[in-house]
């Protein structure tokens, strides 16, 4: 058949009676509020699939007599009044005194800036852990009631939809969005118009257009530069997420960080406290500092102003994952905007300038030199970071530089199973929700009956199963496969047989991820998964960003070990990997396999969303997992250092985690004890969500920011802003002074130092310091106390204060202490020296220190 094809849409008008579907499918709460999803779904629920799980899309769409007869329908309206009373409930205000105790509600505001989000799949402006992380941060802190807003970039083509073709390939699919399919409107000014803002770009002006989504209590703001009054290459600055070269990289990066503080001025909003959510937003610090100068202050002033009130977050330990651009670009982009700052080139990239300053203006530097608050996103990446990042704090110890750690959590309500709701609704009523900070409050999770806690294990098995059936239905009847195949492909796929073993890896595929650990023995793995009377089966999916062609290859390898006879139909390769099939693959598999080349995970939450639905990590001891591990919730597989050759660590652990898999876990799953279950099974798996639920969440994540860092900033930053900012003028003055000096100051003993004394005498210790002009209050000097690990390093036991002690003959300032030493037998002290201002944020952000 010939001739055009035209699309027509028949929208239904919604009955008066259900009018308030429209107000719920344009509130993000639906993303993690499953009543009101459940609306939608119970109107028509293959509408609700073939919809994308989209809302707008779906009220537009659903037959009007279908809408007529829920009308109509006494137990849809009973659901839809209780989603309804659920969701006003939510919307009141009931802001924690633990939140109050550090933000005030009326007057304080956190802005909170990332370059992707990842709500739902309904709105696809994420591409990734990032995204998803930055959503469930928006998604706790609505839950919380914090005074906060959320910056980001509305997309025209959010990141790829993956198909896999017959020959392993990773195909990349990029689909424009419509914006009326999406829940945001146009922002609005005070006059009621539509709200835009202007940034240069390359000495152009772009302008934006800014929109917002509700999401429960907080706003999200997206900027979106796909406007008429633009040129067309300005027009696609915003069009893709992760898009383009490094012209596009960096346009999007200013017009995220510049554009949004710019938008937020022109709604009238002023936060006192600023995260930025890894580098990408750094340029709003540029932005803020501009705002200041142009109110008087000189840039150095500005900048401590800017910093106090400045949160930063880390994600990656790999170098790749920090934006660099080449000094002759940024000059490119900023030589103009520099004479707003009031500063010269060199001191401009001085700003930007990483551990090689030669490599380009560092994104991450550039965020660390304009914020007070710093962190990664577990203990192990705090460590890593604080190394890695030592050239901003030249001669401070890692592990005492203002760099710490928050661990990511991930948000309950989204990521634990309906299922679950349900039965902790049964049993313990809704205050769960209200404990999701409490420990001791998780150990009823014992209390539920072992049959019942694995029936519900293995329906939610049985889900993932006829899920994946389907996908694997569609992905190779459109590659032509024979119906054969098809059927050894699926054959252990029925919803009816669930007593298989599913092991689930499914994660962004970059290479020290390491996909493919698995297969460096595939004899024995062959071994394990074939075993008729212990089938186990192994299920991937993930995305390989479209320039990694190692991650790329790493699909391939997966795909081609899947259609060899003996892995056929017991490695099941899963395309298209995005939220919806994250939440199925999370909370429907037995093992959550995970195996980064350690140091560099940094946090990983893939995990976290598996174990609080009862599955069992089987994880290398990288990122959160190395603080949730205890012997009894998983299993772990000891990281070998980068100091190790990596054939022989992947070796070794490879090794490790096959002799776990034929030792352990297979072994325990199987063990049914004429049961029909496995009793050590379901305890593992109960001690999985029980320590998982109250320690990993985001909720508990976002506090952390709110007590540790969010508190912290707000306070500090009004500090240097009092009197017009002359606190910041004079702490920037005296670092000024400091830096200038610093090379010259010196430190020794002008006491004696004896090896030994009584137990009761004291220790007196006298040090000289030539200060070069500072004050004694401009320094401290200080005696470390402590004792010999078993590693011959330095254990820190306690820190004394010394006393200025006037002057000797030489000039130099003295300064003494009586040490009471506070441990027996042999100890060691070390003595420093380093500046002191009682309005740094951090003791040792001058990044000076000298040891005697």
């Amino acid at each position: 058949m010939t001739g055009t094809c035209y699309s027509l849409e028949v929208q239904p008008t919604i009955p008066d009676r259900l009018q308030r579907l429209t107000e719920l499918a344009n509130d993000l709460l639906y993303s993690w509020d499953r009543q009101v999803r459940g609306l939608f779904f119970r109107l028509d629920p293959d509408l609700w699939q073939d919809c994308g799980h989209n809302p707008k899309v779906f009220l537009r769409r659903v037959a009007q007599q279908r809408l007529d007869e829920a009308a109509q329908d006494r137990i849809f309206l009973e659901y839809y009044h209780r989603a309804l009373s659920v969701y006003d409930t939510y919307q009141q205000d009931h802001t924690p005194p633990s939140v109050q105790e550090n933000l005030d509600p009326e007057k304080d505001l956190v802005a909170y800036f990332c370059a992707e989000f990842g709500f739902h799949e309904s709105l696809p402006i994420y591409s990734g852990g990032l995204g998803i992380l930055a959503g469930d941060h928006c998604k706790a802190a609505s839950d919380l009631y914090l005074p906060f807003i959320a910056v980001g970039l509305l997309y025209r083509q959010g990141y790829f939809t993956q198909t896999i073709d017959s020959y392993g390939n990773q195909v990349a699919h990029y689909t424009p969005t419509n914006f009326a399919d999406l829940p945001i409107e146009p922002a609005r000014d005070a006059e009621g118009k539509n709200l835009h803002v202007t940034v240069d770009v390359a000495e152009r002006p772009v302008v934006l257009k800014v929109w917002q989504a509700k999401a429960g209590h907080i706003t999200l703001y997206l900027l979106d530069s796909d406007l008429p009054e633009n040129h067309d290459e300005d027009r696609s600055i915003t069009y893709q997420l992760y898009g383009g070269d490094s012209n596009t990289r960096i346009q999007q990066e200013i017009v995220l960080g510049i554009g949004g503080v710019r938008a937020i001025r022109a709604l009238g909003l002023s936060p006192n406290a600023w995260h930025i959510n890894e580098g990408h937003a750094a340029f709003q610090i540029l932005e803020r500092c501009r705002e200041c100068v142009a109110q008087g202050l000189d840039f150095e002033s500005a900048l401590e102003l800017v910093a106090a009130g400045t949160v930063f977050t880390t994600h990656t330990p790999v170098a790749a994952g920090h934006d660099i651009f080449a000094h002759d670009l940024i000059m490119r982009y900023f030589g103009g905007f520099m004479k707003g700052l009031g500063i010269d080139e060199g001191r401009f990239k001085r700003l930007g300038e990483g551990a090689d300053s030669h490599a380009g203006f560092n994104m991450t530097a550039l965020a660390l030199r304009g914020s007070r608050f710093n962190n990664g996103v577990s203990r192990v990446h705090g460590g890593v970071a604080s190394h890695m990042e030592t050239y901003v704090w030249p001669q401070i110890p890692a592990d005492e530089n203002p760099m710490r750690y928050v661990t990511n959590g991930i948000h309950v309500p989204t990521f634990l199973a309906r299922e679950w709701v349900n039965l902790f609704d049964m049993r313990f009523g809704g205050e769960w929700r209200n404990e999701l900070l409490n420990q001791d409050y998780w150990n009823r999770i014992d209390e539920i009956p072992n049959h019942s806690f694995w029936s519900l294990r293995q329906s939610l098995k049985s889900e993932l199963m006829e899920d994946a059936r389907r996908r694997i239905l569609l992905q190779h009847n459109r590659q032509n496969s024979s119906a054969a195949q098809i059927e050894r492909l699926t054959r252990h796929l029925s919803p009816d047989v669930t007593d298989v073993l599913i092991i689930g890896f499914a994660r962004r595929f970059a290479t020290y991820k390491r996909a493919t650990l698995l297969f460096s023995d595939h004899e024995r793995l062959a071994r394990l998964l074939n075993d008729p009377a212990r089938p186990v089966m192994l299920m991937f999916a993930g995305k390989a960003h479209p320039n990694d062609m190692p991650g790329q290859h790493f699909i391939q390898v997966i795909h081609e070990f899947s259609r060899r006879p003996e892995f056929e139909g017991k490695i099941l390769l899963l395309e298209g990997y995005d939220l919806a099939l994250a939440r199925k693959l999370v909370t429907g598999v037995d093992v959550w396999l995970n195996t980064p080349e350690y140091p560099l995970e940094a946090s990983g939450t893939s995990g976290q969303k598996a174990g609080i639905n009862g599955v069992v990590n089987l994880s290398v001891l990288d990122g959160w997992w190395a603080e949730a591990y205890d012997g009894e919730n998983g299993w772990a597989i000891t990281p070998h250092g980068p100091n190790h050759d990596p054939a022989f660590r992947n070796r070794e652990e490879s090794r490790e985690l096959l002799d776990i898999l034929e030792r352990d876990v297979i072994p325990l799953y199987f063990k049914r004890n004429g049961h029909g279950y496995s009793e050590g099974w379901v305890e593992k798996s109960k001690a999985s969500m029980r320590t998982l639920l109250p320690h990993f969440n985001s909720q508990r994540m976002v506090m952390d920011y709110v007590c540790g860092y969010y508190g912290r900033a707000v306070r500090q930053s009004k500090r240097l802003a009092a009197n017009g900012g002359d606190p910041a003028r004079m702490l920037a003055s005296w670092k000024k002074k400091i830096h200038s000096v610093w090379g010259k100051v010196r430190i020794r003993r002008i006491d004696e130092t004896p090896t030994a004394i009584r137990a009761g005498q004291s220790l007196p210790i006298r040090v000289a310091a030539h200060i070069d002009g500072l004050a004694p209050e401009d320094v401290a000097v200080e005696c470390l106390v402590g004792t010999e690990n078993s590693n011959g390093e330095f254990e820190l036991h306690q820190t004394y204060a010394f006393s200025a002690a006037g002057k000797n003959a030489e000039g130099e300032t003295v300064f003494e202490i009586d040490l009471a030493p506070p441990l027996s037998g042999r100890q060691l002290y070390k003595l420093r020296i380093y500046p002191y201002h009682a309005s740094l944020s951090h003791p040792l952000e001058t990044g000076c220190m000298l040891w005697l």
